[in-house]
């Protein structure tokens, strides 16, 4: 059932664990990342970039889509529809097309501007219900072709941001998106645990799953860290098992070009890595 994610976060910060969420690109991404929440009963985050609403021809068509599908599918956990990286714009126009949930990245703005925009969509995320996420510090890597370093938040202003009344909070800690390069420093556990200790039960979010060695996904879940973003790792998983498909000739094979045969290794593969992601964040069973 689509909620915000509101409720799943504040019972995953309380319990220790983290809820996963997983980018979407088109139908197969959404309805292994739905199928394999449905299958370990584990609350879910379907996160979408406004490159990729762009992609699947809008916003309206992505909501259109989640709930046709949960309906489909009979699916029972949580599922938050949620923006990622949202500019201002994009984010109104995520709430108007019927989003659970949203992400105000204003973390190029000055710590002014943040605040005063952030403070205008928690009023209107609050009349709706609806989630909101707000962002301190940028993430490095490269994300929608924005490419930044991996800073470390400010943990004065994290506290600045948490109480405007937001849901959640992204706040940089070192971690970066994509591919983590060789000479990645890892975390900041010391920063981690400033910005948890003045933002108190406010449960914060990690971008950039994809690399992070398990023990400091765990780490970090203890120092409150409750949503985590998986993006890059599923795309590499489709896109390997689809090169195995083809490499191997099996596209010649039959009806082996048929998109529904073609495509239908690449998305186990993604149900694989949602699963172990899954498992690892603690999230299995908790729906």
């Amino acid at each position: 059932m689509l909620v915000s994610a509101k409720e799943m976060l504040q019972k995953a910060k309380a319990g220790h664990y983290a809820v996963g969420q997983f980018n979407i690109n088109n139908l197969e991404w959404t309805k292994a990342i739905l199928l394999t929440a449905e299958e370990l009963k584990s609350p879910v985050i379907l996160g979408v970039s406004e490159g990729a609403g762009k992609y699947m021809c809008g916003f309206k068509t992505v909501v259109g889509m989640v709930k046709g599908m949960i309906e489909g599918l009979g699916i029972t956990v949580p599922v938050a529809i949620h923006l990622d990286h949202g500019s201002y714009e994009a984010t109104k126009a995520c709430i108007e097309a019927g989003f659970s949930s949203v992400m105000f990245d204003g973390s190029h703005y000055p710590i002014e501007e943040n605040i005063e925009k952030t403070k205008e969509l928690v009023a209107i995320c609050d009349d709706l219900g609806l989630s909101l996420e707000a962002e301190v510090g940028s993430i490095g890597g490269e994300e929608d072709g924005v490419v930044g370093m991996g800073e470390c938040a400010d943990p004065d202003e994290c506290k600045m941001i948490a109480d405007l009344g937001i849901t959640m909070l992204a706040a940089g800690i070192g971690n970066i998106h994509g591919k983590y390069p060789a000479n990645w420093a890892g975390l900041s556990f010391e920063t981690l645990a400033a910005i948890s200790e003045k933002v108190g039960d406010m449960p914060l979010v990690l971008h950039g799953g994809t690399g992070i060695p398990a023990e400091m996904i765990q780490k970090a879940i203890s120092l409150g860290v409750s949503k985590i973003n998986v993006n890059t790792e599923c795309q590499l998983a489709f896109a390997a098992a689809t090169r195995k498909y083809v490499e191997e000739g099996k596209d010649l094979v039959g009806k082996g070009f048929d998109p529904r045969k073609l495509l239908a290794p690449g998305v186990e593969a993604i149900k694989a890595t949602v699963k172990e992601k899954m498992e690892l964040f603690g999230s299995v069973g908790k729906a």
